[in-house]
């Protein structure tokens, strides 16, 4: 065909695919080739079943053919993060101690993929149950940043922002415990949303910690990302922390955001605590800073307010989660599902537990399992985990003053662009303090957004700016991001992906 159909959005190649002018078929076999050419470079997947997703392909031509209504999406390829069970199909979530699992489920955000026929290509790769910043601690490998493959693609949702930024899919899950969706998308130069907590069922997803775990959409633009959401959203029974009520149109409010007016008068807040940019690397500074200023050439209202807690939200954040994960991950211990490892001197069930534990784990998931446990010791518990759920209380009520004052906040979602692979593998607080920007809204339960700001002008690495809103307010996030979009890509000629080096197979 004329068209490259893996450069094609989501939502233009879903209107290809409705009006018969590219098969379901077509959209499929030209992206798994895409992995097949580039994936050995990338490692963006762990698993990809091919003839399951022909298959899919398949009933939706079939379903089009004889004149079915069919879902906005169907059709359109999608990865999925491999921490979310998907019914028949290895779900590892990045770890050996889940080698070879297969859930008899499917997650309810898989559920209702599948029900608006979207196509599963594949479940991709991350930071070992989700720990970690940069896809290296997986027990599969890293995965590379198609920008560089020198370099990290961001955490733990690597597998998923690298998948989409090397057009291996259009469309991708991802789930965000303090910042793994919109981290990976800040330095892969693609759109990443943290929905509001309980907005998307986490039923079926492998949880990390439980007040902070939200699945998530990710996509090369604003409008697909807001697409793929309003498939994702909505009640769940199944979820005990699942919200109520209805949701707007998140594709409506993404195509709103391209309206002349759509921000004219919206008020953003800047946190005074980033004003010197200490932390950040210039380049990522100075195009946060161009960011506000096309936005407030379109109307927007720019002030600095305080948000004094933010800065111990990382040290909560960093006690609050593996306290989680430590209870979370207690459930593997060799004798209900996943691996189990017996030699002559595990002659009891604790041993065989310790010997698995040992082996299946790998070396950060240890040291969160070990520093959650002490956390949550007899004697520390509130020296420790306590004091971490008031320091969270108090930036879940910074952002309610902030709210009261202003209709989104917005920061660099990275305070860098992304590093060498295995530059800070050596000093995890170094790591840890790549999510400092996006930590805040997962203790807060709010809405984030990560979209592309441009290139840093030190190395030529994608920037990511993010806004946050009040709970619930998800759609005003998908307006505020599609103006930017739209007025930095005017200036670019185009999206930012497009000045990206282009990838092609044997590139290592």
């Amino acid at each position: 065909m004329s068209v490259d159909i893996t450069r094609l959005n989501a939502t233009d190649l879903a209107a290809a695919i409705a009006a018969g002018s590219i098969s379901s078929i077509e959209a499929t076999t030209a992206h798994l080739e895409r992995i097949e050419a580039v994936d050995g470079d990338v490692h963006a997947f762990l698993h990809v079943d091919a003839d399951s997703a022909l298959a899919a392909a398949g009933r939706v031509d079939a379903k089009r053919q004889a004149g079915e209504k069919l879902a906005p999406l169907a059709g359109v390829p999608v990865a999925v993060k491999d921490n979310i069970a998907t019914k028949g199909t290895p779900t590892t979530a990045g770890s050996r101690i889940l080698e070879g699992w297969i859930p008899p489920y499917d997650a309810t955000v898989v559920e209702r993929l599948r029900g608006d026929d979207l196509v599963i290509i594949g479940k991709t790769n991350l930071d070992e149950f989700a720990m970690g910043s940069s896809t290296e601690h997986s027990a599969y490998g890293a995965t590379h940043n198609p920008w560089d493959l020198e370099r990290i693609p961001g955490g733990s949702g690597g597998g998923s922002a690298a998948a989409v930024a090397a057009y291996e899919a259009p469309l991708a899950l991802g789930t965000d415990t303090g910042g793994s969706i919109r981290q990976p998308a800040s330095v892969t130069g693609t759109v990443g949303m943290k929905p509001t907590y309980g907005g998307v069922s986490r039923y079926g997803a492998l949880a990390l910690g439980s007040s902070l775990d939200q699945i998530g959409p990710a996509a090369r633009n604003v409008l697909d990302t807001a697409a793929l959401h309003d498939v994702l959203a909505g009640h769940d029974r199944r979820d005990s922390t699942s919200l109520t009520g209805e949701w707007p149109s998140f594709t409506d409010a993404a195509l709103a955001g391209r309206q002349v007016d759509s921000v004219r008068g919206l008020r953003i807040g800047v946190p005074k605590q980033i004003a010197d940019g200490a932390g950040f690397e210039p380049g990522v500074t100075q195009r946060f800073q161009e960011a506000l200023a096309a936005l407030e050439e379109r109307g927007a209202i720019i002030s600095w307010i305080e948000t004094p807690h933010f800065e111990y939200a990382v040290a909560a954040y960093y006690l609050i989660m593996p306290a989680e994960a430590s209870s979370n991950l207690a459930r593997y211990d060799s004798v209900r599902f996943g691996l189990r490892v017996t030699d002559a001197s595990a002659t009891t069930v604790e041993k065989v537990m310790s010997a698995t534990r040992s082996k299946g784990f790998g070396a950060e998931a240890k040291r969160r399992i070990l520093l959650g446990t002490y956390a949550l010791s007899a004697g520390y518990y509130d020296a420790f985990y306590g004091s971490a759920q008031k320091v969270r209380t108090l930036v879940q009520q910074d952002f309610a003053a902030a709210f009261a004052e202003v209709d989104v906040l917005a920061a660099p979602t990275s305070p860098t662009t992304a590093y060498k692979l295995g530059e800070k593998a050596e000093d995890p607080t170094a790591m840890y303090l790549a999510d400092l920007t996006t930590i805040p809204a997962n203790l807060a339960g709010v809405p984030g957004i990560s979209v592309p700001g441009g290139l840093a002008p030190e190395n030529g690495l994608p920037v990511g700016i993010q806004f946050m809103a009040a709970a619930r307010d998800d759609a005003r996030l998908y307006t505020v991001a599609a103006a930017l979009e739209q007025t930095l890509e005017d200036r670019w000629g185009g999206p930012l992906l497009a000045q990206a080096p282009q990838l092609k197979a044997g590139a290592r």
